[in-house]
Parts: structure tokens; sequence; C-alpha cells
């Protein structure tokens, strides 16, 4: 049996269905119960509350073969670090308490560094956390920029008919679609093979700009002369504030570009996991369909 933290999520639910199709038990675990009741089948149970409580994932986690987790989003907190250290704590507790030998962590491409990354600087944290709970054997996921981050863009392209960021437009970064990081998390939690504390970095299949990038999403939904524009920090600390972000999570967002723009955060292809999904194909199968969906809407 396995416990998933964030089953609701991208990643979460993928690994979960992933899973439950090879026959394994799954725990969900996630605030929502209405959003675990349609996940609920024969090979998956839910379990729903606050991650925060301790004594809750304990019982979540305990019985479980392995466990995989993560530092679930929170974009209206006043100070991020703080609640991300918070729920390393409780997660880390929780898997002594059920006396869990087997991890899969998701961290990002990032986490080696321990300061100056935004909310990276908490995966970092939490990967400490576990490296020093004895007896526990973890894989880290570094995984690289998500291609649904670009479906935050939707709203922008729709109003202002242009993307942008306050990442470099001609930056080149790997990114990986959700589907493919469930996928090999799925994997490593069923062979339970590792000893110790180890790394995974998943890059996705190339590197890309969020020029080109922005090249691929305009020929996808119609519009090729959809052009990526790079915001200067204030106007880009400012926008994500204007889109429902705390203050803090705003400005920790801005951070973690500015760490990218700057070559702070780097990692070489050959020393990770190219992955299947193009960007392309992302487009086509997860973009397409969310753009069309907010534009009738």
């Amino acid at each position: 049996m396995y416990t998933i933290l964030g089953a609701t999520g991208n990643i979460g639910k993928k690994i979960v269905e992933t899973l439950a199709a090879k026959g394994e038990k799954v725990r969900m675990v996630a605030r929502s119960a209405d959003r675990l009741r349609p996940l609920v089948g024969k090979n998956t149970e839910a379990f729903a509350g606050d991650i925060l409580d301790t004594e809750f994932l304990t019982r979540a986690f305990t019985g479980a073969d392995a466990v995989f987790t993560l530092i679930p989003p929170n974009y209206g907190t006043g100070n991020f670090l703080s609640y991300a250290d918070k729920v390393g704590e409780s997660i880390a507790k929780a898997l002594q308490a059920a006396k869990i030998t087997q991890v899969v962590n998701l961290s990002s491409v990032g986490g080696d560094l321990p300061s100056g990354t935004g909310p990276i600087t908490g995966l970092h944290r939490q990967e400490e956390r576990l490296n020093r709970i004895k007896g526990l054997n973890v894989l880290h996921l570094r995984a690289a920029y998500f291609m649904e981050n670009l479906l935050g863009s939707i709203e922008l392209i729709k109003t202002k008919g242009i993307n942008g960021s306050a990442v470099r437009g001609d930056l080149s970064m790997p990114m990986i679609a959700t589907r493919d990081i469930a996928a090999f998390a799925a994997e490593h939690l069923m062979k339970r093979d590792r000893v110790g504390t180890s790394v995974a970095y998943l890059l996705g299949p190339r590197n890309l700009t969020l020029t080109e990038a922005t090249t691929i999403i305009g020929i996808t939904i119609g519009r090729p002369d959809l052009q990526y524009a790079t915001f200067p920090y204030a106007d880009a600390e400012k926008g994500l504030i204007a889109a429902g972000l705390s203050p803090d999570m705003s400005r920790i967002y801005v951070e973690m570009s500015r760490a990218f723009n700057e070559g702070r955060i780097t990692v070489k292809r050959e020393d990770g996991v190219s992955t299947p999904t193009t960007l392309d194909e992302f487009c086509a199968t997860v973009f397409v369909p969310a753009y069309a969906q907010k534009k009738a809407a």
C-alpha cells in the first residue's frame, strides 16, 4: 500500500491513477474530502485532513510500504518559508512515528541551494530534514520548470495578447510535463529500491526558452504572432499580487525568477533524466483544451 500526499494535485492525482491501474492499493491524502471523493475506487481510499496535523499524517502513513511527499503550494500564506517549515516538520515527524522506510519526495532544480531561490529554499530545507531521519531511504525528485506553469499565462494571453513573466525570454531551461514526473515517481515508489538518500533530476525531453515556448503555444492556439515579454521584477510582483497571490508569495516567486535569470539555478542535462512528453504534445493535449475552456467562459 502506498500513501500519496497532494493526491488531488497535478502530480499526486496522476501517481494515484498510475498505481491504482496496476492494482496497487493507494491511500490518498488531501485537505478536501469533496475533491478526493471522485477518486475513491476499488484500489483507492481517501484520507482528508490537515497536513499540519501530525497525528492525522501518522495515521495516513501507518502501514504504507512507501510514501510520496511534497510541500503543497499555499498562494495566500503571509510567510511561505515559515509555512513550508511547519509542513515539513509535520511530515518528518509523521514518517518517523509511522516507521516509514521508503519515500519519494518532490523537490526542484535548485534544491541543492540553501537560500536565494524563493520557494525552492523551502524544498531545500525539506530535503535536509528528510535526510536527517535515521533509517529513511529517500529519493528527492529535483524536477525542472513545469509545463503546467504555462497555463497561468492564459488570462494574460486572452486580455493582453502576449505571454510574459519575470523570467528572461532568452533563458534556455528544461521544461517537463507533470505526467512524466508522476510516472517516474510511481515507478520508484513501486520499486522501493533506494538505500540512503539520493537525487534524480527530471528535465523533460529538451531545453527551451520561454520565447520558443510562446511561439509553440501561439501556433497551437492559432495565434502564430504571439510574443513573449520579460517583465521588470517590480511589475511582475505587482502583477502576481493583482492575480491573488499574497505579497510574500509574490516576492519570493520573483526571487526565484531572479535566481534563474542570474544563472544560480542550473543543471546539466547529462546529469538528469530526459522524460518523453514534448511541449508540442503538452500544448495539444493540455494547453489548448484549457485555453478553449477559458475562452468560452
